[in-house]
């Protein structure tokens, strides 16, 4: 088993006034040679939106983009017609294949939203742009591994389809809990993001915002030191 790890507190940071950011992987101003993707994930960004703020329209092209909101909502509107707000328990998927142009913004007067973006390389190159989003009940992953998105060619239960070979989970897990968790594939390697609460696995701890990335193995168990959710991503190491 081969793993590296990113605590919190060694991420990347930007602080705009109107949105503060961390950087798990190298983005935008932030450049770490070692610290440029794990596998297809190449982007998993903690954004902090300030009331009444967000991002102005701006264009993706061949990538895939997740968006995950921890508190508050993100109304988005994009080239393809979608205007909706995505809210705490729903996923936002996005392919935006030969090109797409949209917007992000927090309609609250008071409230700050948080969400999580990953981007994850394709797949396929020039794909049809394609948007989805669902709201995945709480109750599903409590001590239980939640699948929100998968790949488009083999989907499982609700989850949002995507062209790669990559899947996210989502467990939220109860002190004591144990979870063991195993790849699709032998070429896939898993990134377990921490969003709040303690887990180890084996001898190693992770707390809030740590990161662990796993690869040359089958299988891991992970247990919880206290109430804790993760947010565990599934990619190809080579693509």
């Amino acid at each position: 088993m081969k793993s590296v790890i990113h605590k919190g507190d060694t991420r990347g940071y930007a602080d705009h006034g109107w949105l503060k950011s961390h950087h798990t992987f190298s983005f935008a101003g932030y450049q770490d040679a070692k610290r440029m993707n794990f596998g297809a994930l190449r982007v998993l960004n903690d954004d902090v939106v300030q009331p009444k703020m967000g991002f102005g329209t701006h264009p993706h092209q061949n990538m895939e983009i997740i968006s995950i909101p921890l508190k508050g909502a993100l109304s988005h509107k994009d080239s393809m017609g979608n205007k909706r707000a995505i809210e705490v328990d729903e996923i936002q998927v996005m392919s935006a294949g030969t090109g797409i142009t949209h917007s992000e913004f927090n309609d609250s007067q008071t409230e700050e939203t948080n969400f999580l973006q990953l981007w994850i390389i394709p797949e396929d190159i020039g794909v049809t742009p394609n948007y989805e989003q669902r709201k995945f009940e709480a109750s599903e992953r409590k001590n239980s591994l939640q699948t929100v998105v998968a790949p488009k060619d083999k989907l499982e239960g609700d989850a949002l389809p995507i062209s790669q070979q990559a899947y996210i989970y989502r467990t939220d897990l109860d002190v004591g809990e144990s979870k063991i968790l195993s790849v699709k594939h032998e070429n896939n390697g898993l990134y377990l993001f921490v969003v709040e609460g303690a887990i180890t696995l084996g001898d190693i701890t992770l707390g809030n915002r740590d990161a662990i990335g796993i690869w040359d193995t089958d299988r891991i168990e992970i247990s919880s030191n206290g109430d804790s959710k993760v947010i565990i991503i599934e990619v190809p190491m080579t693509f």
